[in-house]
């Protein structure tokens, strides 16, 4: 398990928790992302119109792109670009 915490940035906080664990020979990555406007009232309406989809959406492909890697021979080109 590791975990990003915002120190200073857009949102007023930020915490996501990844976490792994095998099922069946697989591994299971399992996200928890929790984030607060800021604007205080403002920003909890934008959280509700707009904000909660767009992350959930980000966070979906992050995640579809980071299968796709994972699952194939381009982790191993990524990792040898940054170990150069």
């Amino acid at each position: 398990m590791f975990k990003d915490v915002m120190l200073k940035g857009t949102f007023k906080s930020m915490h996501h928790t990844h976490s792994f664990e095998e099922e069946n020979d697989f591994t299971i990555m399992n996200d928890v992302f929790e984030f607060e406007s800021p604007l205080g009232f403002l920003g909890k309406i934008a959280e509700v119109l707009f904000l909660k989809k767009y992350m959930t959406n980000f966070l979906v492909k992050k995640n579809q792109n980071l299968k796709e890697v994972a699952e194939s021979n381009q982790w191993k080109t990524l990792l040898n670009e940054n170990l150069d």
